[in-house]
């Protein structure tokens, strides 16, 4: 198998399309997004399947990829932390560019959690046409105290958070605090947590959610074109 700059085996060569996937719609693509995992679920997670699946049915084009820390786990299934900072910022761009080389038209990029930070950092840089995040995580799991939202308030790509209003790493009443950039649209499912799911009180079903996060993403990316 031949493997690119970064050292990602190439897509049309791995029977499995490891360590990325492509989600194609079943007529041309509208738009392009780049989705990353979150911290401990990798990319062909339930969530990111719905997501990636879901969204190609409504025109948009998928690419998922793995960070080499779940990369590595796939070969040896060892749990292991995210790579340091710098190296996830890295991947991104070489993702990003491997990616730009293989499409044209609108290039958005974003993901679940650690995933959506990432991309976070690099949107304004990387030139992005949209920014969407799933569950961002605002500050880290009980540390509400420390929240990393500084670059949000000068961020400039037009950007999407869905965010469940319960979310322990950011919900509504913290966020409601933070001085974010007017380029970003905050919404809120009623009563999910991080992985947008509800509580079953609330009359919603996680299926539901997930739909609906679905729409409005699609319909975000299809204002961008």
């Amino acid at each position: 198998m031949s493997k690119g700059p970064s050292g990602f085996i190439d897509a049309d060569q791995c029977e499995q399309g490891l360590p990325w996937l492509w989600d194609e719609p079943p007529q041309a693509a509208t738009a392009t997004l780049i989705l990353a995992h979150g911290a401990g679920a990798a990319m062909d997670s339930p969530f990111m399947q719905r997501m990636a699946q879901g969204l190609a049915a409504r025109g948009v084009r998928v690419v998922r990829f793995e960070f080499a820390y779940m990369a590595q786990r796939r070969v040896d299934g060892r749990k292991r932390p995210p790579n340091p900072q710098a190296q996830l910022l890295q991947q991104w761009c070489d993702v990003h560019a491997q990616v730009r080389q293989r499409v044209a038209g609108p290039l958005a990029i974003g993901g679940k959690s650690m995933g959506g930070r990432m991309a976070s950092l690099l949107a304004d840089e990387l030139g992005a046409v949209a920014l969407v995040c799933l569950g961002y995580p605002f500050y880290a799991a009980g540390k509400p105290e420390k929240p990393r939202v500084a670059h949000l308030a000068e961020l400039r790509t037009p950007t999407l958070i869905v965010q469940g209003e319960r979310d322990a790493l950011g919900n509504r009443e913290a966020v409601a605090a933070y001085a974010l950039s007017s380029a970003i649209d905050l919404h809120w499912l009623a009563a999910a947590d991080h992985d947008l799911k509800p509580l079953k009180a609330s009359g919603y079903t996680h299926e539901q959610h997930l739909d609906t996060a679905v729409q409005v993403v699609a319909e975000f990316l299809a204002a961008r074109q």
